[in-house]
């Protein structure tokens, strides 16, 4: 046989040699990270759930998941070891890296709204409110007398269906 016939087949198996220790590298980092967990660490499971070491047992690892709640679960199913700062910032929302001097983003609107006048003088002002909304141009003015006939009329024309005109319009 020739180099030639067979270089695809080496190629193929350093391909496969070369995947295989790659993983092989990265359950190695998994199962030493899980056998340096000691009490107190704060953990993710695979499944998502954050807690902090309780017990470390052979097979099992006993965490506290909250106050009063404690799970047992397999050391495989520990997804990752978070350090102290990881673990207060998404368990508890505590930043310690924070600047006192840096702006802060407000949660609200309402601060980028206020303005420095009072509220009195806003409605102090001479200038009516506009009023945005649409209006009809049948609709009365509100100030007067309300008729009850013409309010029946107007209650029955709005009950009529438009008059249909099969297609033929003269409208061009």
């Amino acid at each position: 046989m020739s180099l030639v016939t067979l270089l695809p087949f080496i190629v193929l198996i350093g391909a496969m040699f070369l995947m295989t220790r790659s993983a092989k590298r990265k359950q190695q980092a998994a199962a030493n990270m899980r056998n340096e967990m000691q009490p107190g660490s704060g953990i993710r499971t695979i499944g998502g759930l954050y807690a902090t070491v309780k017990e470390v047992n052979e097979d099992t690892v006993l965490v506290d998941a909250g106050p009063g709640v404690e799970l047992l679960f397999a050391k495989n199913a520990i997804g990752a070891v978070l350090t102290d700062d990881e673990y207060n910032r998404i368990v508890h929302g505590i930043e310690h890296d924070l600047k006192s001097d840096s702006d802060v983003v407000p949660d609200d609107a309402s601060s980028l709204t206020e303005t420095d006048e009072p509220a009195d003088a806003a409605a102090a002002s001479d200038d009516k409110p506009v009023d945005l909304g649409k209006k009809d141009a049948a609709e009365e003015p509100a100030d007067a007398p309300a008729d009850t006939e013409a309010a029946e009329a107007a209650e029955a024309k709005t009950d009529e269906e438009p008059k249909k005109t099969g297609g033929d319009s003269e409208a061009k």
